[in-house]
């Protein structure tokens, strides 16, 4: 049976996060897989494992440490989500996302989220960043938004507004920032698939067709509920490997190949992350 969260309950956590903890956050930050070494850039760490936090989903994924790490980075009071859990461990998928809404319920005005993707555009490969400009919620689209059942009007409107899901002025911020520090930035649309097998040669195809230019098992669901709360959004893809729309003797995806990536991705996107931060705080 689907569990539905009330605000009772979204406040209760936020309250049990902050008896844990010195800080009031003004962003969020989620890493992906393979991301969560940035997490140790935060000056004055608290960090509550998520099996401390009443309602919160544990991770049973490789690559995501289930921590919540509040701190300081760049000047900002940050809380970091060391790891998320995904649709396809089997949680429901407002349990899923309620971690974003504890967030939004303490304050943050600003979340980024990251993620470890697949490069569907030719022109990407491991290692690359890309900004995400828009997504294609293929697993919302098939009955599993994360805004299916009773809505809350204190929590956002029954029928959110989705047309720049991406904040365009965060967007343009990140890109004079990856260009003021030479990081190559690529830009594009992420699909958002239940995963947990990867995409055949097939479907690859069709996400090109579509408009995809990376595809992945996460993010897009935590942004809908987001944006339904009113937090602005940034989100960043690392392309931990290339997408194939043929298929490759001997070539096969792997959770490795993306964790293995992402000891590449994870400089660059902390430099990112690190300037978009110093240039938020100054305004």
């Amino acid at each position: 049976m689907t569990q539905y969260y009330t605000r009772e309950q979204i406040e209760a956590v936020a309250d049990h996060i902050r008896r844990n903890s010195r800080y009031q956050p003004q962003v969020g930050l989620v890493l992906g897989s393979g991301l969560n070494s940035l997490a140790e850039a935060v000056e004055g760490a608290d960090r509550i494992p998520y099996g401390e936090i009443p309602y919160f989903p544990q991770s049973t994924v490789e690559g995501h440490l289930g921590r919540l790490i509040l701190g300081r980075l760049e000047g900002i009071s940050i809380i970091v989500m060391q790891g998320r859990a995904h649709f396809y461990e089997g949680y429901p998928m407002q349990q899923v996302v309620f971690p974003v809404r504890v967030m939004q319920a303490m304050g943050i005005e600003t979340l980024i989220v990251t993620n470890a993707a697949g490069g569907v555009n030719p022109a990407f490969r491991p290692g690359d960043l890309m900004l995400i400009t828009d997504h294609i919620n293929l697993v919302g689209m098939t009955g599993n938004n994360p805004l299916f059942g009773p809505n809350d009007p204190t929590l956002g409107p029954r029928f959110p507004d989705m047309s720049q899901a991406y904040d365009p002025a965060l967007c343009s911020l990140a890109q004079e920032v990856a260009q003021q520090q030479n990081i190559p930035l690529h830009k594009g649309v992420y699909a958002g698939l239940a995963g947990p097998s990867f995409e055949t040669p097939a479907e690859i195809r069709f996400l090109r067709l579509i408009g995809a230019d990376a595809v992945g098992m996460s993010t897009v669901a935590e942004v809908t509920v987001a944006r339904h709360g009113g937090t602005r959004v940034l989100g960043i893809s690392g392309i931990s490997n290339v997408a194939l729309a043929e298929p490759l003797p001997g070539k096969k995806a792997s959770h490795e190949e993306v964790l293995a990536a992402g000891q590449q991705i994870v400089p660059r996107l902390t430099a990112l992350v690190r300037g978009f931060l110093a240039r938020l705080e100054k305004g």
